[in-house]
């Protein structure tokens, strides 16, 4: 209990600390803002073999390319969008004045202030993209920062807040470590912003806690994101976009996708060029570099229960293992990527996120079946549409409520640092990325300057006919 109450005497300092620092140093420059975004940069480079190999210890394996890939260079893809447009969004946005208020010189304008100090909770699945990618939209603001990363990828955990510590003064970017109880104190501060990325039951907990000082919030969740197969789709293709984007970090992805609906009559082509394409990425899993461990033995546990239900409920199981390895007995937690044929709602696979290389397969006879079945579930934080008939396309991209969609591939949505990033409902709420990012963590501010001209005389009593003619004017249809 000492430990921990000094734990948050800590985090309170830090926050008043980084708040106080604020308000002295003022809304800072450009230079300013660009300089944060260098150093983080910078730290990346220097420290990203460090990075790596943190990671990789934490999973148990991961694959190191897809670490570079997923986790340094595209932190650093966002760090440099920010940093290119940074000086072009802090401009102010001239909007007009009450009519014809601007005929007399009143001017009007929003100009985009700091929030002041943001608090960032980061999970595991992507512990140094999704810790410094909100980093570059933060700094972008002018914002100064305090994270709290994962205790499930302790060892990244660790590394990240020494890089930071050496990279920043802690009233710019405290990291604070710790379990469960450091996490839920955190929620509690009194940030101007608090950003959560992680699983949508605990983001009930994080809201109810930021309710306490009306912090404001950006939810990245997750849930249930479906792939829409349409009958145009090339198959082969299809399917190895798809089974790329379920093996991706072993499934482990927030927008990984997590259920298929194939039409009825082309489930065995599906089937079969899921297998070529594993095949192709991963002639062997259990020790293959390119293929990554599941993090812990709590969530191998329960997909393994996943499997289990689905069997005992009468699923068709699929094991895509193109080298008939054992995995009875690994250094790891890996899963071989698996198939789930005509899964039922009540398996446990397809009420959960699976967050695992475990792909759930159901068929349609129309469209309209998949598009209401998808509407009549939490809406998901992305939806994927395959094929080339354009109005079959609109149907299923308008016709569902989703954070984000891809259309012929999965992820890249994301991947585009100009879109914006977010879920929607039980998915989140509030997007980051690029200019969007930056507007988040940005205060809108109006700022009205009113004309020098005594022309609103009339609206001061004692009021008179002047008046009443302006009010019969605004009148008129």
């Amino acid at each position: 209990m000492v430990e921990e109450t000094n734990a948050v005497t800590e985090m309170n300092n830090l926050l008043a600390a980084q708040k106080a620092a604020h308000l002295k140093d003022g809304i800072p420059t450009a230079e300013r803002r660009i300089d944060w975004i260098d150093r983080t940069i910078s730290a990346l480079i220097t420290n990203k073999d460090r990075l790596a190999d943190a990671m990789s210890e934490d999973f148990g394996h991961r694959s190191r390319d897809q670490s570079m890939v997923t986790d340094i260079s595209a932190s650093i893809e966002s760090l440099k969008h920010s940093k290119k447009h940074v000086r072009k969004w802090m401009k102010a946005d001239k909007r007009k004045p009450i009519s014809p208020l601007g005929w007399f010189g009143a001017k009007a304008r929003v100009e985009y202030q700091p929030k002041g100090v943001v608090g960032v909770v980061s999970p595991w699945n992507f512990p140094v993209n999704l810790t410094f990618v909100p980093l570059a939209n933060i700094f972008a603001a002018g914002n100064r920062c305090m994270i709290k990363p994962s205790e499930y990828t302790p060892v990244t955990s660790e590394v990240m807040k020494e890089i930071l510590s050496k990279t920043f003064d802690p009233t710019e970017v405290a990291v604070v470590t710790g379990g469960p109880e450091e996490g839920a104190a955190f929620t509690k501060l009194a940030f101007d912003h608090l950003l959560f990325t992680g699983a949508t039951s605990i983001a009930y907990h994080v809201m109810r806690s930021a309710a306490e000082n009306l912090v404001p919030l950006t939810l990245e969740l997750g849930g249930k994101s479906p792939v829409v197969i349409g009958q145009s789709a090339d198959m082969k293709k299809t399917a190895a976009r798809v089974m790329a984007g379920k093996t991706l970090n072993a499934g482990q992805i927030c927008l990984a996708p997590d259920y298929v609906f194939a039409p009825e009559d082309r489930l065995e082509e599906f089937v079969g060029e899921a297998k070529n394409a594993v095949a192709k990425m991963y002639p062997t899993l259990k020790e293959n570099d390119d293929y990554t461990s599941v993090v812990n033995q709590r969530h191998f546990d329960r997909l393994q229960g996943y499997l289990e239900d689905a069997k005992s409920k009468g699923a068709q199981i699929v094991e895509i293992n193109p080298a008939d390895e054992h995995f009875s007995q690994q250094p790891h937690h890996k899963i071989p990527p698996t198939l789930i044929l005509n899964p039922t709602d009540d398996m446990t696979v397809m009420q959960d996120e699976i967050f695992g290389p475990l792909l759930p397969v159901k068929t349609y006879k129309s469209t309209s079946e998949a598009v209401d079945y998808v509407n009549g579930h939490d809406r998901p934080l992305a939806v994927y549409y395959f094929g080339e008939d354009s109005s079959e396309r609109d149907f299923v991209v308008n016709g569902t409520t989703s954070g984000g969609v891809t259309v012929n591939d999965v992820l890249f949505h994301n991947a585009a640092e100009d879109l914006p990033f977010g879920g929607i409902g039980p998915s989140g709420m509030g997007a980051y990325h690029g200019h969007d990012g930056f507007l988040e963590f940005s205060h809108k501010k109006a700022v009205y300057t009113q004309t020098k001209s005594e022309i609103l005389a009339m609206m001061r009593p004692p009021y008179g006919e002047a008046l009443r003619k302006q009010i019969a004017g605004r009148l008129k249809p």
